[in-house]
């Protein structure tokens, strides 16, 4: 069981923590009564007064009322942005400092879970991103009636309280100025908007992506059901607005806990947008994965071929390919490139992608990594290297198995989560020493980092 405090209870009086250091998730983490407490905008070596929230068997959640003593490292938040919003959770630390967290953050997932051989591990510096801010090419904003009244904008934090249509630092100007005239236009047409309650159909979600070299924008309406009123009309006017390309409708329903369904429809405009890496181009539709800061994917791509260090007879598999860009990066390098993904939309939009930039050795396929790639090794194909990028999840470990058996000569993991790399690479160093590990600031001002590691057979 746990304790729900009460603020209006005079017994629950506000609380003094000296903060030790910052949790996985940028909150500052000091102890009370013996218990660990978290309390989030709180840096290491603060003195703050704090209200508990929440009291666990094991570690309390509390938050931060005011700061006694503050901080060297501590900036200030950026002006005419609502803190409650989440994705700014190291926005209040010098972003020196947020560099150094991040390393951190992968040596404290080693000591946890101590893979082999780990306090030997080169951990580099993190590399810092050209731009902290406004860097983010896609907006993922949800919409709501309350009130007879529109909002558009983004949930706090683990609730469901909308925040109209906020100013996002970190969210590049063109995507946020297309929602928020994407909105004017859902007022003026009378779209209806889905209700969460009454589990009512309409419009749930409006999303916003650019291409970063082309600057065209695609614009995705998510819906609950099918026919809305007026829709057609709405991409009609969106597609007047600057650099909008293609609209597209994607249909969900309330029983699917993701913001994205499986179908999706062109409603007007290209069938993609084209971006550009390291000189190679990619269509993209809705639902391919692309990285969200373009110019520091650059530098994340980049260190993730050199520590592939390929040869020109050689088989890369690419793993997780979605729309083929690391493969097609490195089809210039190696004798054939075999790309594995499991949703068809990126398989098409990495095949097109093969085609537009007259690639000769690479083909994609669709299905599970840990299923596609043992019928690869029956089926001869020679895994001499291998490149992953698995979401937040990690590696399967039926894929991990899969790879201790066929053994890549080396191969490079792309990770976005320490924790799940760190304990994936338990099972790995049973075969593998891990050689470097180079952490890439993809995100500024979150906690979140993408690891670039290299690892070799003994």
């Amino acid at each position: 069981m746990y304790k729900k405090f009460n603020q209006n209870n005079p017994k629950d009086k506000d609380i003094i923590i000296t903060i030790k250091r910052l949790g996985i998730n940028g909150e500052g983490i000091g102890y009370y009564r013996k218990k660990i407490i978290f309390i989030p905008g709180a840096l290491p070596n603060e003195v703050v007064v704090a209200k508990i929230i929440t009291e666990y068997p094991r570690y309390i959640d509390a938050e931060l009322v005011r700061i006694k003593e503050k901080s060297p490292d501590r900036v200030p938040f950026p002006t005419n942005v609502n803190p409650e919003i989440g994705g700014l959770e190291l926005a209040h630390l010098a972003y020196s400092k947020q560099l150094e967290f991040k390393r951190d953050n992968v040596l404290e997932a080693l000591k946890k879970y101590h893979p082999r051989g780990y306090s030997k591990y080169k951990v580099k510096k993190t590399i810092p991103a050209p731009e902290e801010w406004h860097y983010r090419n896609k907006a993922q904003y949800q919409i709501e009636l309350s009130h007879g009244q529109i909002n558009l904008g983004l949930f706090a934090p683990n609730s469901h309280e909308l925040f109209d249509l906020p100013e996002m630092p970190t969210q590049s100007l063109a995507t946020q100025d297309t929602e928020r005239k994407i909105k004017i236009l859902v007022e003026k047409l009378h779209i209806r908007i889905a209700d969460p309650y009454r589990h009512f159909d309409g419009l749930k979600t409006i999303v916003v992506r650019q291409a970063y070299a082309t600057h065209e924008i695609q614009v995705t309406l998510i819906t609950v059901g099918h026919s809305l009123k007026n829709l057609e009309q709405l991409a009609k006017e969106i597609m007047r607005l600057p650099n909008v390309v293609s609209v597209f409708q994607n249909e969900t329903d309330w029983r699917n806990p993701q913001v994205w369904g499986n179908k999706t429809t062109k409603l007007t405009g290209k069938n993609q947008i084209t971006d550009e890496i390291l000189g190679k181009k990619f269509a993209l539709s809705p639902r391919a994965f692309f990285q969200l800061n373009p110019v520091q994917t650059i530098t994340l791509y980049s260190r993730a071929l050199k520590f592939l260090d390929l040869k020109a007879d050689e088989t890369l598999i690419d793993a997780y390919s979605g729309v083929g860009t690391l493969g097609i990066l490195a089809a210039d390098q190696v004798k054939q490139v075999i790309g594995i993904e499991t949703i068809p939309e990126a398989i098409a939009d990495a095949n097109h992608n093969v085609e537009l930039n007259h690639i000769k050795n690479a083909n994609y396929i669709q299905g599970s990594v840990e299923k596609v790639l043992p019928e690869l090794a029956q089926n001869g194909i020679p895994i001499d290297a291998l490149i992953v990028d698995p979401p937040r999840t990690g590696l399967a470990k039926s894929l991990i198995k899969t790879l201790l058996r066929v053994k890549p000569k080396t191969f490079v993991y792309i990770s976005c989560n320490p924790s799940t790399l760190a304990q994936d690479l338990v099972l790995l160093s049973e075969a593998y020493n891990v050689r470097l590990i180079e952490n890439v600031d993809m995100l500024p001002q979150t906690p979140r980092c993408e690891c670039v590691v290299k690892l070799t057979l003994r």
